[in-house]
């Protein structure tokens, strides 16, 4: 059987086509080759047309079929993966009403912080494991107060994988998973967040049709069937936010079990089976893919740095102009770790939650004009993004998740050796590499939902690891050294 999976990054979007049999992927394809851009029409915003996230969709899926290594008309389950917290609003002829509103935008921080006192702190933890923070249900509270017409022509508001779910089937639907992640979801009476619906003045009607995760979510029509070239009918069987389908593709489904993912956000996931929160709110807490499959609590704490991919790139394109990603890579291993006393803060992508959603913007300290050039920075920068995931995982540490391993997908900063090898020191703890990604991932989802696979589990029979990095002790001394001069620097901004 042939399994679609499509990843709707905040860069590009990916497409898969898997072979459920085997797991192996038969073609892949990503559009566009330039990344996607971010608006940003005020400081601390961040938006995205949903329309050219389906443009991109077509594109790769397009980019797939004309690989010629399979016939299209054989996928039987689409499964989508997507950026999380980002806030899509329609009409009732399904039309976009204003630019998405992602995940790193930061204008609702206010107004999330009065609802959390208008809850009550101990009451919203307790309920919603978070605060409202900068989440989807305070974005959208954002645009009933300063967008009225906009709001009061709203049908349905989504999630970013939602939206090109409904553009396949013309159904709109929802899961507690993504219903969670948007602070919606109330975890002790399983259901929408009365407290949340209230405080907002939402009503229901606004919400999708809520459906488990791994179930069916719409059929493809016939005219989008012809076209994609797919098949009328297919059922698109599995939705999931990027992180949470980041660690189902790594078969991170269990208590204990850790992924990481470091795209133009860094992320730890940790799987635990106890209804658990930060008292800070600095990591946050939503219902994993399998949450409450087989009446079992299935939770994942998320630890999310907003700017790592991001600054990397940020890097190449103003610092090292002339080189590829592979060539800072190598550029930046000739450089010992600590980058000759040249330090780097990460946090200029919008607020950060691990700091209490404060924006403290990037910094670039100690540079010496005499000594530092483009690989210093390109090493100090990747050190930056590594040690912004260590103060973030001691976090987790305090609130009792301490990984024995990690487990990430051979892919974006983890294609470097200096990133890598400064997370797994810095840390203390292995990662286990895998050839896996979000689109891979999104479409063994869609064998789980379509009832391919039995469980789960079944999906990743044929995963193996392709590398394994552990901790070296004079680089774990090394490392901690340098981090503590970082962290002193980070302490200094806060």
């Amino acid at each position: 059987m042939l399994l679609l999976g499509i990843d709707i990054g905040t860069s590009s979007i990916k497409a898969s086509v898997v072979d459920g049999t085997t797991g192996q992927i038969i073609a892949s394809a990503q559009y566009p080759d330039t990344e996607n851009t971010i608006s940003t029409p005020q400081t601390g915003w961040a938006e995205q047309d949903p329309e050219m996230w389906w443009e991109c969709v077509q594109q790769a899926v397009f980019r797939c079929h004309s690989s010629g290594k399979y016939n299209s008309k054989d996928i039987h389950a689409i499964g989508i993966a997507y950026q999380m917290h980002g806030l899509v609003m329609v009409d009732r002829d399904h039309r976009v009403l204003r630019p998405s509103i992602i995940w790193c935008d930061s204008r609702a921080v206010e107004i999330g912080n009065q609802a959390f006192k208008t809850i009550g702190e101990e009451k919203s933890l307790a309920h919603l494991l978070n605060s409202p923070g900068n989440f989807t249900a305070s974005k959208l509270a954002w645009v009933k107060a300063n967008e009225p017409r906009i709001y009061g022509s709203v049908y349905k508001i989504m999630l970013p994988g939602d939206f090109i779910a409904m553009k396949l089937t013309g159904t709109i639907t929802t899961s507690n998973s993504a219903l969670s992640e948007g602070i919606f979801w109330d975890f002790q009476t399983n259901a929408v967040s009365e407290d949340v619906m209230k405080t907002y003045g939402f009503s229901h009607n606004i919400l999708p049709e809520l459906r488990p995760l791994f179930s069916n979510h719409g059929e493809v029509t016939s005219s989008i069937a012809d076209l994609l070239g797919l098949q009328a009918g297919t059922p698109v069987c599995y939705k999931a936010g990027d992180q949470p389908n980041n660690a189902l593709s790594l078969n991170v489904l269990e208590p204990g079990e850790v992924a990481a993912t470091a795209g133009t956000s860094g992320v730890v996931y940790s799987v635990s089976d106890q209804v658990s929160y930060d008292p800070l709110s600095r990591v946050n807490t939503f219902a994993h893919v399998n949450h409450q499959l087989n009446n079992q609590n299935r939770l994942g704490t998320l630890l999310c740095i907003n700017g790592t991919g991001i600054l990397n790139r940020w890097v190449r394109d103003n610092v090292a102009t002339n080189m590829s990603y592979q060539q800072m890579n190598d550029a930046a291993s000739q450089v010992q770790a600590g980058a000759n006393g040249l330090f780097v803060l990460p946090f200029g992508n919008g607020a950060e939650r691990v700091l209490g959603n404060k924006t403290i913007d990037a910094t670039f300290t100690g540079i010496n004009f005499n000594i530092h050039s483009s690989a210093h920075i390109i090493r100090a920068s990747q050190e930056g993004i590594a040690f912004s995931l260590k103060y973030g995982v001691d976090i987790m540490a305090s609130n009792g998740s301490s990984p024995k391993v990690i487990r990430a997908g051979k892919a974006n900063m983890f294609l470097s050796n200096v990133f890598t090898e400064a997370l797994v020191n810095a840390i203390g703890v292995a990662v286990e590499l895998y050839d896996t990604d979000g689109a891979k991932g999104a479409a063994l989802g869609a064998g789980i939902g379509q009832g391919f696979f039995s469980n789960p589990k079944d999906a990743f029979s044929n995963m193996k690891s392709i590398g394994l990095v552990e901790p070296t002790p004079h680089l774990v001394a090394q490392y901690a050294e340098v981090y503590a001069q970082w962290k002193a620097i980070l302490d200094a901004q806060l």
